[in-house]
């Protein structure tokens, strides 16, 4: 394989015809390449070279922090417990709209790779992670508090409400044998649990739960904003940005604001 690799980069001459060949090799195959390509002395290729060596050190701080992802999980398992389910919310902080809580029991035979908390990705990657999970997951469950229901009994009541709500919808007939959980305790689940501050950047699971809760409710803001356009819930998600001050200055709450977040609002 590496003689083969030399002869063909040795039978090429422009870079561009380089680059493209580069462009379809697997980074398992960068040091090589670096190594043949090391003594061309154009400038061209040289930089090639260092952006080659970038992306190999890059995919190798990824692959080590998705051992670290899997910590917690790994570490479980080892003891004998199969199904653990991580454990997110979204939603504690907007003016607007639901609590929206998930609990997601990953597989152990697809890849996903690149998995971190929603907050950290795109909405193109939270998306593909989104159906991935809910595509292969041995199981996952969405629950939801209204904004009535954080009105009557606080946001962090609220929170954990929706959190054993989401546990009590994981499809496919599943029960966890444990929990992971971002930061809360929820003393009414009779399941063992750990909890994790900043565990949706720590733990797979919890970070697959993010996913599906924000989408989720990303999408439910969405579905609100068509119907009150004016507040900009499409792009604020409900948060109290300027255009969303602005809206209820001009136009008042909507049916679904959280009155005892805007309390003292004027």
């Amino acid at each position: 394989m590496i003689e083969n690799l030399e002869k063909t980069l040795e039978s090429m001459k422009s870079v561009k015809e380089i680059k493209a060949f580069v462009s379809e090799r697997s980074i398992d195959e960068y040091d090589q390449i670096i190594a043949c390509l090391s003594s061309d002395a154009r400038k061209a290729i040289q930089t090639l070279c260092l952006q080659l060596a970038r992306q190999k050190s890059a995919h190798e701080q990824e692959c080590e922090r998705m051992q670290r992802m899997y910590h917690y999980e790994n570490e479980l398992k080892s003891k004998g417990i199969k199904l653990i389910a991580g454990m997110d919310e979204v939603g504690r902080g907007p003016l607007i709209g639901p609590v929206v809580a998930a609990a997601v029991i990953l597989d152990d035979k697809t890849d996903y790779f690149g998995i971190n908390d929603s907050k950290k990705l795109t909405a193109e990657k939270r998306n593909y992670f989104y159906d991935k999970i809910i595509q292969n997951a041995v199981g996952y469950g969405i629950g939801m508090a209204s904004h009535d229901e954080i009105d009557e009994i606080n946001i962090l009541n609220a929170t954990k409400l929706a959190m054993i709500r989401a546990v009590k919808a994981l499809n496919n007939s599943v029960s966890p044998d444990f929990l992971l959980i971002d930061a809360l305790k929820i003393d009414d689940i009779p399941i063992r649990q750990l909890n994790i501050v900043k565990g949706d950047e720590k733990s797979a699971s919890i970070a697959a739960a993010s996913i599906v809760a924000k989408v989720t409710r990303d999408d439910l803001m969405q579905t609100i904003h068509e119907a009150y356009p004016n507040y900009g819930f499409n792009t604020n998600m409900g948060y109290g940005t300027d255009l969303h001050y602005e809206g209820l200055r001009k136009y008042g709450m909507t049916p679904f604001h959280r009155k005892s977040f805007l309390k003292n609002f004027k």
